[in-house]
C-alpha cells in the first residue's frame, strides 16, 4: 500500500498537500489543471522533490529514507529517457545493469521483454530509426524489465495520436495486471483515466484529493473538477 501521510511539498512560493492511501495493484489516473503539482506530487514519491512535511511509505517502509534509486518504483516521463546512441535493447537492458555488462539469462530476459512489448527483432535499432510508439514501448519494457511494484506514469504517451495512445495505455494496463503493480499515471484527458485507472486523484488549488472510484468521479464531479472538465455539477 502507498501511504501519503499528511503529505506537504513545497517548491517556493507553490504548496501541495497529500493525505490518502491506494491499495497494492491500484491503478490510479491524476488529473487536474495545468501547473496544479500533478508532475510533482509523482516526482516527490519517486524522491526527485523532498517533502517539506507528512510521511511517505509503500508496505510500511518509510520512502524518506530512501534515495531515488533505491525507491520501489519505476518512473516514466514523457521524454522517455531513451538514449539515442544506443541500441532498443541496450536501453532496455539499463533496467538491469547500468553498465550494460549483462550474462546470457540477463540478455534474454531483455529479449523477452521486448517481445512481450512488440518489438521483438528490432533490439539492434537505435530510437532515431524508430516511430514514437516503438520508443514508447522500448521505455515501457525497461520499465517491465525492472519489476518494481509501483510504476508512475507522467503523460509519457502525451505526444501519440490518440489511437495509438490507447494502444499503449491498454498495454500498460495488461501488464499492470500481470505484475500486480499500483499505478499512477498522470494524464490531461479525462478518456486516459477511464481506460486505464480505477480510482482518480483530482489535484488543483493545493490538494491532492484522496482517490475516487473513476466512474464515480466523472458522473458526479465536484464543483472545481466540473469546472476543469468544462461540465456543470
Amino acid at each position: 500500500m502507498l501511504v501519503c501521510d499528511d503529505v506537504v511539498i513545497r517548491q517556493d512560493t507553490f504548496t501541495l498537500r497529500a493525505a490518502w492511501q491506494i491499495p497494492a495493484g491500484g491503478r490510479v489516473a491524476v488529473i487536474g489543471p495545468s501547473g496544479a503539482g500533478k508532475s510533482t506530487l509523482l516526482n516527490a514519491i519517486a524522491g526527485f522533490v523532498p517533502l517539506a512535511g507528512g510521511r511517505l511509505s509503500w508496505a510500511g517502509q518509510d520512502l524518506g529514507a530512501l534515495d531515488p534509486g533505491e525507491r520501489p518504483l519505476t518512473i516514466l516521463f514523457q521524454d522517455q529517457n531513451l538514449f539515442p546512441h544506443l541500441t532498443l535493447a541496450q536501453n532496455v537492458a539499463l533496467g538491469l545493469s547500468p553498465s550494460l555488462r549483462l550474462d546470457r539469462t540477463s540478455r534474454e530476459r531483455v529479449e523477452a521483454a521486448l517481445e512481450r512489448v512488440g518489438l521483438g527483432g528490432l533490439g539492434g535499432r537505435r530510437p532515431a530509426q524508430v516511430s514514437g510508439g516503438q520508443a514508447s514501448r522500448t521505455a515501457l519494457a525497461r520499465a517491465l524489465l525492472r519489476q518494481r511494484p509501483l510504476l508512475l506514469l507522467d503523460e509519457p504517451f502525451a505526444a501519440l495520436g490518440p489511437g495509438l495512445k490507447a494502444e499503449m495505455l491498454s498495454l500498460v494496463a495488461e501488464i499492470v495486471a500481470e505484475t500486480g503493480a499500483t499505478l499512477l499515471m498522470v494524464t490531461h484527458d479525462p478518456a486516459d483515466a477511464r481506460h486505464a485507472a480505477d480510482q482518480v486523484v483530482f489535484v488543483d488549488d493545493g490538494v491532492a484529493d484522496p482517490p475516487r472510484p473513476t466512474e464515480q468521479v466523472f458522473a458526479a464531479p465536484s464543483p472545481r473538477l466540473a469546472a476543469y472538465l468544462g461540465t456543470r455539477s
